[in-house]
C-alpha cells in the first residue's frame, strides 16, 4: 500500500497535465521514496521509466536506447541501438503516446552524468533545439543532493535555467508515519516514529500487526535483518572515512551539539575539520545546524555557533542503541540489550522527537486555520532570561521554549511547551513556561499551548477554562488530529 506523498503526486500530476513541455527535477536523500512516488505517479500513464546504474557511458545508452525503441518509435523500424545521447534525446519527442503527453523519468540521473559529464550539455541543446516546444514531460531524479543542488541546478551548469520544475522531496511528517501503524495506541505511534522516523523504507521493515516492542527486537537489533546494517550500508556506500563519521555520529546521538563538544567528542583535532566533515552529512541530509528562532544573519553565518542535530530519527535510534552494544547483539544477545537498554530508555530517547510532533501540529492547525493568530515562522527558542531569585536578586540563566511561533509584525507570540513524562503536566510547570519570557517583549501578546503525555493536573485545566490564551493538548488530541 502507498502511503503519503499526496502533496509531491499533485505538483507532478500538474505538470503532466500542463500545455507545454515540462523538464522536472525531482531529488533527495536516499531512502526518501523517491522511486516509488514517481512509480505511483506514472501509474495508468504512458510512460517510460529508465534507472540508471553505475556502467559504463556505452552501455548505459544501449539500454536507454533500448528502452525507448521497444516503445516503436520510427527509427526502432532500422535500428537497434541510437549512435548518441543527442539522437536518443530526440527521439523522446517520437514516443508513440497519441495525445498523451510523452513521460519519460530519468532515475538516478546522477549515474548518467558520472559515466559521461557532457550529458546535460547535450540535454540542454537538444531541449533549446527540439523538446521545449513538444508535448513532453522529462524528469531527472536524483539522490545526490550535492550534484543536484550544485552542479545541475547551479548557474554554471547547462541545465540551468530549463528546469520548469524543482522539488526536493522530505521524509514523511509524523502524521503520515503514523498511517503505517494505524492500530498503534497515541503514544506507541510517537515511540514508533521516534525509532524509524520519517523515512517510507524504514517505515515499511515493521509489520504493524506486531507489538512495538517485538519490532524493535525482530527488525532493528537482530543480526541480518534490513535495519541492523542499515546505516553503515549507507555510510559505505556515501562515505569515504566511516570511522570517523561514525564517531561524529555517535557524538551528536549522545547530546554533543555544539561544535567543540563533538569535536573533542569524535577525536578530531581541529574545528575547521570538524566543521567540513558535518557539512558533508547535512549534504547528504542526517545532520542539521539548528539556530533559535530569532537568531539574526550574523549569527548564522558564524561556523561555531548554533547547535548540530541528526535530522534522521532511525540513524539517532540506531546510535543511541545499535552503536553501543554492537558486540552484544552480534553475540544475539537481542532480549538483553532490549530489557537493559532500550527499554528503560526508550521514552527519554522519544521525548525530543515528541517536541517535533507538537510543532507538526500546530503546523497543522495553521493550515487548518484554527490558531489564534497567523504566525510567520515557527521553531525552538533558545537564550537567557532575567529572572528574580528568593533574594530578590535578578539572575540570568540558559533556557529555552520548545515551540515558539511569531507573527509577521512580532506582536504576538505563540509559546509552546512539551512534557513527554508518566506524571501529569502541573500548574508549576506553566508558571516556569510563563517567567521564561515575562521580562521580554513587553508590549507582545502571548498565547500559551501546553502539550503532554499524561495529561494536566486539575488547577491547570482549571486555569485553561478561564484563560483564553492558554490552551491544553493530550497526546490522544495531538496524535489524533488526522
Amino acid at each position: 500500500m502507498f502511503i503519503g506523498r499526496e502533496s509531491e503526486l499533485q505538483f507532478l500530476e500538474n505538470r503532466y497535465r500542463s500545455n507545454k513541455a515540462e523538464l522536472v527535477v525531482l531529488y533527495g536523500r536516499r531512502r526518501v521514496g523517491k522511486t516509488e512516488t514517481l512509480r505511483q505517479f506514472c501509474k495508468d500513464k504512458q510512460h517510460v521509466f529508465f534507472a540508471c546504474r553505475e556502467s559504463s557511458d556505452q552501455l548505459q545508452l544501449e539500454n536507454f536506447s533500448e528502452k525507448i525503441l521497444k516503445r516503436g518509435v520510427p527509427a526502432s523500424a532500422y535500428i537497434n541501438r541510437f549512435n548518441d545521447w543527442g539522437q536518443a534525446f530526440e527521439n523522446i519527442a517520437e514516443l508513440p503516446f497519441g495525445d498523451s503527453k510523452r513521460l519519460v523519468v530519468i532515475d538516478e540521473f546522477p549515474y548518467m552524468c558520472k559515466g559521461n559529464s557532457s550529458i546535460p550539455s547535450i540535454l540542454q541543446n537538444v531541449w533549446d533545439e527540439k523538446l521545449k516546444d513538444q508535448n513532453i514531460m522529462i524528469v531527472l531524479c536524483g539522490s545526490s543532493l550535492s550534484f543536484i543542488e550544485k552542479d545541475l541546478l547551479s548557474e554554471k551548469n547547462p541545465l540551468y535555467g530549463r528546469a520548469t520544475g524543482i522539488l526536493k522531496m522530505q521524509e514523511l511528517g509524523f502524521y503520515d508515519a503514523a498511517r503505517f501503524f494505524p492500530d498503534y495506541s497515541a503514544l506507541d505511534k510517537v515511540l514508533a516514529y521516534s525509532v524509524v522516523g520519517g523515512i517510507p523504507h524504514y517505515l515499511k521493515q515493521f509489520d504493524p500487526e506486531k507489538a512495538l516492542d517485538d519490532n524493535i527486537k525482530t527488525n532493528v537489533l537482530t543480526r541480518g535483518c534490513v535495519l541492523y546494517s542499515e546505516v553503515e550500508f549507507l555510510l559505505k556506500q556515501e562515505l569515504r572515512e566511516t570511522a570517523l563519521y561514525n564517531a561524529l555520529i555517535d557524538a551528536i546521538a549522545l547530546g554533543n551539539t555544539k561544535l567543540n563538544e563533538i569535536r573533542q567528542k569524535s577525536l578530531i583535532e581541529s574545528s575547521a575539520k570538524a566543521s567540513v566533515y558535518l557539512k558533508n552529512l547535512k549534504e547528504l541530509g542526517l545532520v542539521e545546524r539548528e539556530f533559535s528562532i530569532d537568531a539574526k544573519d550574523k549569527e548564522r553565518s558564524n561556523a561555531g555557533r548554533g547547535i548540530y542535530k541528526l535530522t534522521d530519527n532511525f540513524f539517532r535510534f540506531w546510535y543511541a542503541f545499535v552503536f553501543g552494544n554492537y558486540s552484544e547483539l552480534e553475540n544475539g544477545d537481542v532480549e538483553g540489550v532490549y530489557e537493559y537498554e532500550v527499554k528503560p530508555n526508550l521514552e527519554y530517547f522519544a521525548s525530543p522527537i515528541f517536541e517535533s510532533v507538537c510543532k507538526q501540529f500546530v503546523e497543522l492547525k495553521q493550515i487548518r486555520q484554527e490558531l489564534p493568530f497567523r504566525y510567520s515562522k515557527i521553531g525552538r527558542w533558545m537564550g537567557q532570561t532575567t529572572v528574580r531569585d528568593k533574594d530578590n536578586k535578578l539572575r540570568t540563566t540558559e533556557t529555552e521554549i520548545d515551540i515558539m511561533a511569531i507573527s509577521s509584525a512580532a506582536d504576538k507570540y505563540l509559546i509552546g511547551e512539551c512534557k513527554f513524562k508518566k506524571t501529569p503536566f502541573d500548574y508549576g510547570e506553566y508558571l516556569d513556561t510563563v517567567a521564561k519570557l515575562s521580562n521580554e517583549k513587553q508590549k507582545a501578546e502571548f498565547y500559551y499551548a501546553l502539550f503532554s503525555r499524561s495529561g494536566f493536573e486539575d488547577n491547570l485545566i482549571a486555569e485553561a477554562k478561564n484563560n483564553t490564551h492558554l490552551t491544553l493538548f493530550d497526546i490522544e488530541e495531538i496524535v489524533g488530529i488526522c
